[in-house]
């Protein structure tokens, strides 16, 4: 079997990915249209997306099909589970693998004895899907292994009883977002907006960014476009750094105390519009 791979998001770093794929590793059929779109990083998930009696057989077929080429991140059962170790020994072993998921992670040693269990240097996403888990976010994030944290939001609400107002989550997805700060990782992945597309995703997309997240789950291929549109530099704000950038390379920057900062953040926007694809655009 040949690699595919939509090759715009094969090249981009996956700390800079926007759209998080979760694709179940029950059905390999799945595997070519969800590495096919638009996708920055897909997850072949071995966890939630297959039941209990199914998860021999998906393990093997998901490391036939990376042994065959696919390439892909993988979410893993938790520590918890007999299911964990399991998974982890297969995954050593197999080539073209981006990296692992950790699902229900509460403490920073679930993401030390995972990474000590893989293969030097694969990095580790910190799922979180608990109130324990949230309360550990700062210990989490800076644990040898994490590469980013992830909100796990349909396991939060079951295990705290909030509701998917923004408002209710507003404090979890604050918590990630100054944990990975003081961690010093990428910003946190969001959790997924289940049957939303359009405007009702481009909202769900838009309480994501006003938290300072920068990346979204999904289940949904149909999803990916819009999600990475939504987190990306808008034209506004690209049509503002490109005048920014070229005024401070003229010599006509401003003086006030507010001036460095916003040249900054204009220089930042410019390299992720260019990383994406959208500066000369």
């Amino acid at each position: 079997m040949a690699p595919y791979r939509n090759q715009r998001a094969a090249a981009l770093p996956a700390r800079l990915s926007r759209s998080w794929l979760l694709t179940s590793a029950a059905d390999t059929s799945l595997f070519a249209p969800a590495l096919a779109s638009e996708a920055d990083s897909v997850v072949l998930d071995i966890e939630d997306a297959v039941p209990e009696e199914d998860k021999d057989r998906a393990r093997a077929e998901l490391v036939r099909a990376m042994q065959d080429g696919v390439s892909a991140w993988v979410r893993v059962n938790d520590i918890t589970t007999p299911h964990w170790e399991k998974d982890l020994a297969a995954l050593s072993e197999v080539r073209n693998l981006r990296g692992i998921v950790l699902a229900k992670t509460e403490h920073p040693d679930h993401i030390t004895k995972t990474a000590m269990m893989s293969r030097a240097g694969t990095p580790v996403v910190a799922l979180i899907e608990s109130a324990v888990g949230l309360m550990n976010a700062y210990d989490i994030a800076r644990a040898p292994g994490v590469f980013r944290l992830a909100f796990g939001v349909g396991d939060f609400r079951k295990d705290t009883g909030a509701s998917a107002d923004p408002m209710a989550l507003a404090f979890a997805r604050s918590t990630l977002v100054t944990a990975s700060r003081v961690g010093e990782l990428p910003g946190p992945v969001d959790g997924p907006s289940n049957g939303v597309l359009g405007e009702e995703l481009a909202s769900a997309c838009q309480v994501t960014q006003s938290m300072g997240m920068t990346g979204k789950l999904c289940l949904d291929p149909d999803q990916t476009d819009g999600i990475n549109r939504a987190l990306a530099p808008s034209e506004q704000e690209i049509h503002w750094a490109r005048e920014m950038i070229e005024r401070a390379n003229s010599g006509h920057g401003g003086a006030d105390g507010s001036y460095l900062p916003r040249l900054a953040r204009a220089r930042k926007v410019s390299e992720l519009a260019e990383t994406y694809g959208l500066w000369n655009s």
